[in-house]
């Protein structure tokens, strides 16, 4: 479940870099549109909460690592 999650934040945040990138090029340095603004803090929020997302999710012990040089998981196979 919490890898789903994280999954969703991910595309969240590259559909916010995406729409960040649309308003950049649309709105040409006018003042007075804040959208790439809005854009920009909500991908801040988004980035924000994957991070605690994912703390949470280490500490938990709900994420873990499984790479195949982890010295944990050599010596648990090899006894």
């Amino acid at each position: 479940m919490l890898t789903v999650i994280i999954v969703i934040l991910m595309i969240a945040l590259l559909g916010t870099l995406g729409a960040g990138l649309f308003f950049l090029m649309m709105d040409r340095g006018d003042v007075k549109k804040m959208r790439l603004v809005n854009s920009l803090r909500l991908r801040v929020g988004l980035a924000a909460t994957l991070m605690l997302v994912i703390t949470y999710g280490v500490a938990t012990g709900q994420l873990g690592h499984s790479a195949p040089w982890d010295v944990q998981q050599v010596n648990q196979s090899n006894p």
